[in-house]
């Protein structure tokens, strides 16, 4: 569970950073379609919003679907074939929604939006962190599981 805490943290961190830098005090970033050719107009944006909406979605090589794997080993180690289930369908339901979204990012849009303006760099740094950790407990979860076995004991 506490891995689980971790990747879902700086996933949703990450993907709440953009659409924060993406909303302005007129016009909150909240359709789908404010996100249509993000991918032209802020590719930095635009891969840092992928990378955290994948790993919502707990596709592989992000944190998320690490730490989906650990929640579903525990369950069926515990036997909660009924919250597996539910973990399952509720997975596959959010790779649509999410998807939909990353879709709209890279689809070109007519008469698109001059590009957001540039984020400050603590915002750049952050981001960039954020993403590091996503992909890094993705593909190499090792460090992190050893570290949560520190304080969690046996």
């Amino acid at each position: 569970m506490s891995f689980y805490l971790v990747a879902y943290f700086a996933t949703t961190l990450g993907a709440f950073a953009v659409v924060a830098a993406l909303s302005t005090p007129e016009k909150e970033a909240d359709t789908t379609e404010d996100y249509a050719g993000l991918a032209s107009r802020s590719p930095w944006l635009a891969g840092v919003f992928t990378a955290s909406l994948l790993s919502l979605a707990g596709l592989p090589l992000t944190a998320g679907f690490v730490g989906k794997f650990i929640l579903l080993s525990a369950g069926a180690g515990a036997q909660l074939w009924a919250l597996i289930i539910i973990l399952a369908v509720n997975g596959t339901i959010s790779i649509f929604y999410y998807l939909r979204i990353v879709s709209a990012m890279y689809r070109s849009r007519e008469g698109a939006a001059v590009a957001p303006a540039r984020q400050p760099l603590l915002t750049s740094v952050a981001l960039a962190i954020l993403t590091l950790v996503v992909v890094a407990l993705g593909v190499y979860p090792s460090p992190m599981l050893s570290l949560i076995g520190l304080f969690t004991g046996p």
